[in-house]
């Protein structure tokens, strides 16, 4: 699995990776991912030094997300996204076998997830923030 985490709404995104994390794999997929986010809240990713990066200048062109690394053995870099993985953790405990989840239940546990009111957005849930900047941008872009 590969975590996606907006960090205006702390909507999370898991990208499940059944059969491989080979750096076209995530590309692909990541990439499929991104299309469901407004424009304006793809602004970075930050990625830790994982292989499946290796090809981290397509993604960038495939997406128009400039990709950065975090230093080596340095989690707080990427303090949101470890958050959300913790979250996770609840449902696919460490050592668990990843590929034997479902596309369709990794869904249901990001949608339980980002449906889970947060203290740090005033007990909203990322979904709501997330959908509410949705539709705040389409309104914008109507005549």
């Amino acid at each position: 699995m590969a975590t996606l985490r907006e960090r205006t709404t702390h909507y999370g995104i898991v990208v499940n990776l059944p059969n491989d994390h080979t750096a076209r794999s995530v590309n692909a997929a990541i990439t499929e991912a991104f299309a469901a986010i407004p424009t304006h809240l793809k602004r970075s990713m930050t990625w830790d030094q994982g292989v499946e990066m290796a090809a981290h200048e397509q993604l960038t062109a495939a997406t128009g997300v400039p990709v950065f690394f975090a230093d080596r053995s340095s989690p707080w870099q990427r303090g949101a996204n470890e958050n959300f993985k913790g979250l996770l953790r609840q449902y696919f405990p460490k050592g668990t076998n990843l590929a034997l989840h479902s596309s369709s239940h990794v869904t249901t546990v990001m949608n339980e997830l980002n449906n889970r009111p947060r203290k740090r957005l005033d007990y909203d849930t990322p979904a709501q923030r997330f959908n509410a900047e949705k539709r705040r941008i389409t309104a914008l872009q109507l005549p």
